[in-house]
């Protein structure tokens, strides 16, 4: 079983988490996707939790239980802060961090702001500097499409079900309650900021020439995780982030799309496992 914990992220924002396993254990931060919960992580983290490493699975800020920003700050770097000044509260212990698509940029970023002692390794699932853009379109049309909220759990499986057409749409809709809320006027609404995805668009080229930057920067232990039925993530963009990575580890995940996790939650896990285990003990080791 998790406990709830809350943080302080950048401007005294609340960002509200989840945490397994024992108060001295080798720490591991979980982030999710956009759009996404940190309820995503669930099953990871408790197999995490029971293997000894402490784990905090974060709501971003704009997602979940966390705070909205009242001046839509939901800037990359700023996410990025939220996570170094929550790996300041929780103290002592150098990190792995896992991201899931903008998780993984966060954490990315992140990994540029500090050194080894505080950020030990990085997980990215299904996040590339060089995404695809057919795939980047497909989640922004989703995650923009509804904003006027779902009359049922049932419409809002029926959403999911026609975005992850590689999954079966499950008979029992209570699992979505953890990414809705349901709103006084009796309809159910995604549980994040749409604020998030107003203003100028973002310059694509700039974007990539700084994550390109970031990449080249890694010098800590790297696993990138690709979904084989990603639209996100081609096997051009994985190979491209291996040549500016060449020490990174790479894992496939056949039965997998987009999301990674969800899609085929035992290899994911046994993955992210055997990484974040070797990581800590070299983390120990050199420490």
């Amino acid at each position: 079983m998790s406990t709830s914990q809350s943080f302080r992220g950048v401007g005294g924002i609340a960002l509200a988490a989840d945490r397994w396993g024992p108060d001295d254990g080798p720490v591991v931060i979980m982030l999710h996707g956009g759009g996404q919960t940190r309820h995503s992580w669930k099953t990871t983290g408790l197999r995490l939790g029971e293997h000894g490493f402490r784990v905090f699975a974060l709501d971003a800020r704009g997602h979940g239980e966390s705070d909205w920003s009242t001046d839509r700050d939901y800037d990359r770097s700023t996410m990025a802060q939220d996570l170094l000044d929550v790996l300041e509260q929780i103290g002592t212990h150098a990190a792995v961090v896992v991201g899931a698509s903008m998780g993984g940029l966060t954490a990315l970023h992140a990994s540029t702001m500090v050194g080894a002692e505080r950020i030990s390794g990085i997980v990215l699932v299904d996040v590339v500097p060089r995404p695809e853009l057919v795939g980047i379109t497909r989640v922004f049309d989703f995650l923009t499409a509804h904003n006027e909220g779902f009359e049922s759990l049932d419409d809002a499986a029926d959403a999911v079900a026609a975005y992850l057409p590689h999954r079966e749409r499950p008979t029992n809709t209570d699992g979505l309650r953890r990414n809705l809320r349901h709103a006084d006027d009796g309809r159910w609404y995604w549980h994040w900021d749409p604020g998030m995805f107003e203003g100028e668009t973002p310059d694509l080229a700039m974007q990539v020439q700084h994550l390109e930057d970031a990449a080249r920067k890694l010098r800590i232990p790297v696993m990138l995780i690709r979904g084989k039925l990603s639209d996100v993530v081609s096997e051009e963009g994985v190979q491209a982030f291996l040549d500016l990575v060449p020490h990174a580890r790479f894992v496939e995940l056949s039965a997998a799309a987009h999301t990674a996790a969800a899609d085929d939650n035992d290899a994911f896990t046994t993955a992210v496992f055997d990484f974040v285990t070797e990581t800590s003990a070299q983390s120990r080791a050199t420490s």
